[in-house]
């Protein structure tokens, strides 16, 4: 896979290597039946004339031999025949057919080849310059191609928080861009990471320019992603579909579509009901799990009725029961499934047969939810205010009595000097008296 860039070390001048890896094929095509390869004299021939672009051309085309050679082996070879493909001004023209060949299973080691080929696709990737855009953007597709074929998804996960910055670095065209992403929603969907399959979708979207948003390829994967959000059980936000162009053609070109989407993003329990009635069998026709949209579609209701609580944030589970169109006896399963998904938090209440919300989540923030944090916010202010006159007034009385504390301190104290001050001029008046006495 990927990595930081390597260095190899490979020692022999070119002619040397080149002889030496002719050979190689010649031995393992003759080994499985090809009598008739005779790529070392061929290549002999060539390198007396100093051709060595056309030696490369030889060996490359002959390296799908390559994929037969034992496992012990087939890194080496391969590495060296990517040693003398790089000292060639000619890369480019080389790299496709070796990347086609890796492609291609590996014949002597069915359990291990998707490694082999990755580690051999990996150094390749490695070792090129970073200014071959171009060829690296080509060898990372194939790296995904073998990945997909061979199941082998982590690998590819902790090379994808690199990806966004190799696009930015190689400046591709946007629809390059469209084409790795849909490869790694690819690779991401056939191992079951539905998250990340959605979210690299949502990214090859995202490359389509307002001139592009009706175009059949935009409509087929808006298409695509609009059913993978509706049906995950754990996808609920539907504002990242409906901010996307593309998405917004589909107005024109697939209303049904549309329409079902509007509803799952804003709309109740009801309004998909009249939905599947207005156009009855279409559910399961478009392909669509009819079970998994209900219990969505549910979840959501739930939590739209919990949003527009308003103050008093409770619920009755007659409320809940008549919105979800469930038996009252199955309100408490609803409630706690909705906490599950993140969307509302709260508790229940048997004795009173309510449920007390803590947080509820807005499925569209528009101008009646501005007004009610407006509201909510005013409230908060009218409290703030209150403690604040409370705090400012028991401010005042505190700062009032030690006022008064140290009046009467004050007071205290000139009582208390003047009683002194009376006592002093008696005992001056009376000393002189004893000391007559003394005389």
């Amino acid at each position: 896979m990927p990595g930081p860039n390597t260095t190899m070390l490979i020692e022999g001048t070119f002619e040397e290597l080149a002889e030496e890896l002719a050979q190689y094929i010649d031995s393992l095509k003759k080994a499985h039946g090809d009598d008739s390869s005779n790529i070392q004299s061929e290549c002999a021939a060539l390198l007396k004339e100093n051709k060595k672009d056309e030696v490369l051309k030889k060996l490359v085309m002959g390296s799908q031999a390559l994929n037969q050679a034992p496992e012990k082996e087939f890194i080496a070879a391969y590495n060296l025949l990517i040693h003398l493909v790089r000292q060639s001004p000619n890369v480019g023209m080389f790299l496709p057919k070796i990347c086609a060949h890796l492609s291609a299973p590996i014949t002597s080691s069915p359990a291990n080849g998707g490694g082999l080929a990755l580690s051999i696709l990996g150094t390749v990737f490695n070792t090129l310059p970073q200014d071959h855009h171009e060829m690296r953007y080509h060898i990372l597709l194939t790296i995904l191609r073998v990945i997909r074929a061979t199941s082998n998804f982590e690998t590819l996960r902790p090379q994808l928080k690199q990806l966004d910055a190799w696009l930015e670095d190689w400046e591709m065209e946007e629809s390059d861009d469209r084409k790795l992403y849909l490869a790694v929603s690819d690779v991401a969907g056939d191992a079951g990471e539905d998250e990340q399959a959605y979210t690299y979708l949502l990214r090859a979207l995202r490359t389509f320019s307002a001139d592009e948003a009706s175009s059949p390829e935009a409509r087929e994967l808006s298409l695509r992603a609009l059913k993978s959000a509706l049906t995950h059980p754990t996808h609920f936000d539907f504002q990242d579909l409906t901010d996307l162009d593309s998405i917004q053609a589909l107005r024109n070109s697939e209303p049904i579509y549309f329409q079902l989407l509007e509803i799952f993003n804003s709309d109740l329990l009801d309004d998909y009901n009249d939905f599947k009635d207005e156009h009855e069998g279409w559910v399961e026709e478009s392909g669509l799990d009819g079970a998994a949209l209900n219990r969505k579609m549910r979840l959501l209701t739930l939590a739209s009725i919990a949003a527009s609580s308003g103050q008093t944030r409770s619920l009755p589970y007659s409320h809940i029961s008549r919105a979800l169109q469930i038996p009252s006896e199955d309100v408490e399963m609803w409630v706690i499934d909705v906490i599950r998904a993140g969307l509302v938090e709260g508790k229940l209440s048997q004795l009173n047969q309510t449920f007390l919300i803590h947080r509820s989540t807005y499925r569209v923030f528009g101008e009646n939810q501005w007004r009610e944090v407006a509201s909510r916010l005013d409230m908060w202010r009218n409290s703030l205010q209150s403690v604040l006159q409370v705090i400012q007034s028991e401010k005042q009385r505190f700062m009032q009595e030690k006022e008064e504390e140290a009046n009467r301190a004050e007071q205290k104290l000139e009582h208390a000097q003047r009683g002194m001050g009376r006592g002093g001029n008696k005992n001056r008046q009376q000393r002189p008296m004893i000391d007559d006495e003394m005389d």
